[in-house]
């Protein structure tokens, strides 16, 4: 059997978290259409509840906090689409992933070339 070594704060995607998210990575998934991405913005509540998402999930795409979307059972990469709808970069997840203002996230990025 695979041992998995837990990290402190950190939620391992796993078959658990899979099936718990599904609804959410659903949701964003559909955000691959412009289409969607309009409907969402236009009632965010009816549009959750089209996908089936329960109240921790929306109120983590509410609070628009990756960590608590992660938390969630979210998948990073069906949650950059979600970011994207509010021109969310990869920087700014890190920066939120982390604790870090954006500017220090970047900063530290960039100390990891010298």
């Amino acid at each position: 059997m695979l041992e998995v070594h837990r990290i402190p704060g950190t939620t391992i995607f796993d078959g658990t978290q899979a099936m718990r998210g599904y609804a959410l990575n659903r949701m964003c998934f559909s955000f691959n259409q412009a289409e969607n991405r309009k409907d969402f913005l236009k009632d965010e509540e009816a549009y959750m509840e089209r996908y089936g998402l329960d109240e921790e999930q929306k109120a983590a795409v509410r609070a628009r906090k990756v960590l608590d979307l992660i938390a969630a059972g979210g998948n990073i990469y069906y949650l950059a689409k979600f970011a994207g709808i509010f021109g969310l970069t990869v920087q700014d997840i890190g920066a939120q992933q982390t604790g870090m203002s954006v500017e220090a996230f970047r900063q530290m990025l960039r100390s990891q070339g010298d």
